[in-house]
């Protein structure tokens, strides 16, 4: 299996992306539900649990989780991120755990029953690919589910971004700590034009010896 094309170019400095753009015209941004989350909850009949949303970014969707009566920990890179989460959590009188936090380097403790990950893995360099996977293996009950939402390798509109997965790579990369649920096609809302070609992937823990 070949590696999954590079992005072209560098992302930029999180930080100065939250500090210099407004929140609401972020690529990812969205005030609705993901429409992923909502039908993993839905088919699933989920409707209690501690959620970890890894890259909570302006927090919306951490917000909604609160809404439908979750625990929810929102964690990101970017302190001010963080601060743009907890302006929306405040104005949307909801109770989050807001966090800055390097999953590769975390100080979160879990266990979360849930981890949602819309758009953290598929920014990371593959040298760093194997210590996230073992990350969340560690911080996900032992029943719990990682949903996880990255973008896909039909995505060919756009130059540059993220990394690009197909469904087998996807199972192999997390074939150490975890088995794939469900695979399928769909797509990243947000305020592009173009809603880019994304790939969810439900996961749960493997049992440890």
């Amino acid at each position: 299996m070949n590696e999954s094309p590079r992005q072209i170019g560098e992302f930029p400095d999180w930080e100065s992306r939250y500090q210099n753009q407004p929140v609401t015209a972020l690529p990812w941004f969205t005030t609705e539900p993901d429409g992923d989350l909502v039908r993993t909850l839905e088919s699933r009949s989920i409707t209690s649990g501690h959620f970890l949303d890894l890259g909570t970014g302006p927090g919306t969707q951490a917000a909604w989780l609160a809404r439908r009566g979750f625990r929810v920990t929102g964690s990101d890179l970017a302190r001010n991120a963080i601060a743009a989460a907890q302006d929306y959590c405040r104005q949307q009188k909801v109770q989050v755990e807001l966090v800055v936090d390097d999953i590769l380097a975390t100080t979160l403790q879990g266990p979360f029953d849930q981890i949602f990950d819309r758009g953290c893995f598929h920014v990371l360099p593959p040298e760093h690919r194997a210590r996230y996977v073992e990350t969340l293996h560690r911080l996900l009950h032992p029943r719990g589910l990682l949903l996880l939402k990255c973008f896909h390798v039909l995505e060919r509109t756009m130059e540059g971004g993220p990394y690009r997965f197909a469904p087998e790579e996807i199972a192999r990369i997390f074939s150490s700590s975890f088995r794939v649920l469900e695979s399928r096609e769909s797509r990243f809302e947000g305020t592009l034009a173009h809603q880019p070609v994304a790939l969810f992937t439900l996961l749960q823990p493997l049992e440890t010896a």
